[in-house]
């Protein structure tokens, strides 16, 4: 059977408003055709006419094999896992979401060379404008933590970057549940054009995640015209059943999230996944105690990396986990969005 090509990903998934804008298509694309444009709710990605499989006849079919909007949505709410903990950083994490576990999980690994880069999203101070990066310094990664599922970026389209032009070979990637789905079909996948990735991702941590919002639709059109806070303004933003806002003269502003629904990309309203059930660790701060990261220990690599940064003394764990609570949330997303 011939591969499918960009022209039926653009049929299935761009054009029926399904994409997730992971970026995993534009990462993979041997012909460097793939990119997003730039604005407010870019719902997918845009091709410059130039396909491999189409123009020459040269099987490909990487962008299609790659997209988590492609087969069936999970439906677990935990999926399968090792084991389940509450995580700390034993050293500051300046600008840490929860209990800054993640950031503490690589900068380990980083310390010990147990990967070469980590494939994230990092944000302008200023603008708060999010970027897919490569980051290959434990003090960058220290410096740069916070999560950004709070607003939307291809966050896989430096992938390439990290294994083609850089070649590296022992990847960490974090990234949201679209993410972590776009990277499990590479591994799985016998294509060769991804043999390459499936070869250079060594740890794959999923981040919990009800939806994104669009970052132009979010920061320069809700929150700078209608609220007249401007990006410099913030220096945090949650998300805990509102939108949380912590200026950076201390004040708070909590937005009911009901008021923010135009702000969602589309693509997300057909995500199943909230607790990246296909990555090796995942983390939240849904279940944990103030200040701590609920970490799902998936795969026995997971399980490794975590047991060197405890080791290490990076990292405190402790079982006082709320596995209800997440469960109820992960129901809650699965009956909101499955079948959509």
């Amino acid at each position: 059977m011939a591969a499918k090509s960009y022209l039926e990903l653009k049929n299935e998934v761009w054009d029926t408003r399904k994409c997730s804008g992971c970026g995993a298509c534009v990462a993979v694309c041997p012909a460097d055709s793939l990119s997003f444009d730039e604005g407010e709710m870019v719902v997918s990605p845009k091709s410059n006419g130039y396909c491999k499989q189409v123009n020459d006849d040269v099987s490909c079919g990487a962008c299609y094999s790659v997209c988590p909007r492609v087969g069936e949505q999970p439906t677990e709410t935990l999926g399968k896992y090792i084991e389940i903990v509450s995580a700390e950083a034993t050293f500051k994490v300046p600008r840490k979401q929860s209990g800054g576990a993640v950031t503490a999980i690589l900068t380990n690994a980083l310390d010990e060379g147990l990967i070469d880069a980590v494939v994230t999203v990092t944000e302008d101070r200023w603008s708060l404008k999010p970027s897919s990066v490569v980051i290959t310094a434990s003090d960058v990664l220290i410096q740069q933590a916070g999560s950004r599922y709070s607003w939307w970026v291809p966050l896989l389209a430096s992938l390439k970057y990290a294994i083609i032009d850089r070649k590296f070979k022992r990847i960490a990637v974090v990234g949201v549940p679209c993410a972590v789905q776009a990277i499990a079909h590479m591994r799985a996948s016998d294509n060769d054009l991804l043999k390459p990735y499936a070869k250079g991702i060594r740890l794959v941590i999923g981040l919990f995640c009800t939806e994104t919002f669009d970052y132009q639709a979010l920061i320069h059109g809700k929150l700078k015209q209608h609220y007249k806070i401007e990006p410099h303004q913030i220096r945090k933003l949650d998300v805990k059943g509102k939108l949380e806002i912590l200026k950076q003269d201390g004040t708070n502003l909590k937005i009911p999230l009901t008021e923010l629904e135009t702000c969602i990309r589309n693509g997300c309203h057909f995500c199943t996944d909230l607790t990246s059930v296909l990555a090796d660790i995942s983390a939240g701060a849904i279940g944990s105690p103030l200040g701590s990261t609920s970490l799902i220990v998936r795969t026995l690599t997971g399980k490794g990396f975590l047991d060197s940064a405890v080791k290490n003394k990076k990292l405190t764990i402790a079982k006082d986990i709320d596995i209800a609570a997440i469960e109820k949330l992960a129901t809650q997303k699965i009956k909101k969005n499955f079948k959509k």
